[in-house]
């Protein structure tokens, strides 16, 4: 794939996947086989990557990111894994997001919504989240915990969990839980109010564990 003239996202490069615990991140969600999953501003892939084996060839995994070079490695790695069910896409979340109405049944985004945040562009992001999710989707997403220091971006453009929910709930979600996901992160998985909580399609088990 070719190198367009557009500059390098904000955040390009970088990645949470080696500072969080696989366990509870990929154990919060309980993703059961043939869900339909889509990991915005997924970067080189390495979540998605594990989304694809948890969904197996009954589901799938869209990898979106505006990062080309990112996405052209996604690339060659689902050619050399021969993943049939993993489809890396170059697009501008913040603009569109190249899926059908009502298509998918989880959006997750990891330590990209801050970045949004800063730009300025959570607006146009949320409201291709809500058309392209499912009316049992979820919106989950990974973000690095509001504490000073390394690793991570700068104290100034961390998220604290209450100012995610509050970004978000102007578009009609509702918090379901928060789990800390490791020393540096945390996780947040959220729903469209008025949708049943609990059980998603196709089985994707999404038990608020803090009323258990």
């Amino acid at each position: 794939m070719e190198n367009s003239n557009r500059a390098k996202p904000v955040g390009a490069g970088r990645s949470s996947f080696g500072l969080i615990d696989a366990d509870k991140v990929f154990g919060e969600l309980q993703l059961e086989k043939g869900s339909t999953f889509v990991d915005l501003g997924c970067g080189r892939g390495e979540y998605a990557i594990v989304f694809a084996e948890i969904v197996g060839h009954e589901g799938l995994v869209y990898a979106i990111d505006v990062w080309e070079e990112g996405i052209a490695a996604l690339s060659e790695e689902v050619k050399g894994r021969r993943l049939k069910n993993l489809i890396p896409m170059v697009a501008d979340v913040a603009e569109k997001v190249p899926l059908e109405d009502n298509s998918v049944d989880v959006c997750f985004m990891a330590s990209v919504f801050h970045d949004l945040v800063l730009a300025n562009v959570t607006d146009g992001t949320l409201a291709e989240v809500v058309r392209v999710l499912k009316r049992e989707g979820f919106l989950v997403i990974l973000e690095f915990k509001k504490i000073d220091g390394s690793p991570g971006p700068p104290l100034s453009s961390r998220l604290a969990p209450e100012e995610v929910e509050k970004n978000v709930a102007r578009y009609g979600f509702a918090k379901e839980r928060i789990a800390e996901t490791g020393p540096y992160t945390y996780l947040i998985t959220f729903q469209l109010k008025g949708k049943a909580q609990g059980i998603g399609h196709r089985g994707i088990q999404l038990t608020d564990r803090s009323r258990q």
